[in-house]
């Protein structure tokens, strides 16, 4: 078995996660991405989505999903650290108020100035990430 890797989970307020892992798979903007002990030094940008924690010795399945809006992460060979945006545990989302805000930002959208969208359309990528997660 190999050694644990150490995982933080890092908001702009506070440490929110910090665990020894074997295995944390990462929505990197490139697309998705694992982390193991002894991965290659690396600075990624995280893209909205979840983050599944592997516990130490057993990589069969994870013990923590959470998602993520956004951020960054940082590996080094014996550390993972993400430090995001907003980060909620899958199972405390909730998918009527998902839909909800989802209706209300569509119509936002739909009716404000071009130059006021870009603002918008970023809430509306990390709202439909969440009802992905969610489901």
């Amino acid at each position: 078995m190999h050694p644990p890797m150490t995982f933080d989970l890092v908001s702009p307020e506070r440490l929110l996660f910090s665990k020894h892992v074997s295995l944390v798979t990462i929505p990197g903007t490139e697309g998705d991405f694992g982390v193991l002990v002894d991965h290659a030094p690396l600075i990624a940008t995280v893209r909205p989505g979840v983050i599944e924690v592997y516990p130490h010795g057993q990589d069969h399945a994870p013990s923590d999903r959470l998602f993520v809006s956004g951020g960054f992460a940082e590996v080094t060979p014996t550390r993972c650290t993400v430090l995001a945006d907003e980060a909620i545990p899958v199972g405390d989302l909730n998918r009527a108020a998902l839909e909800a805000q989802k209706k209300t930002l569509a119509e936002k959208i739909a009716t404000v100035p071009e130059e006021e969208r870009a603002h918008l359309l970023i809430q509306q990528e990390v709202v439909l990430a969440k009802i992905q997660a969610a489901n």
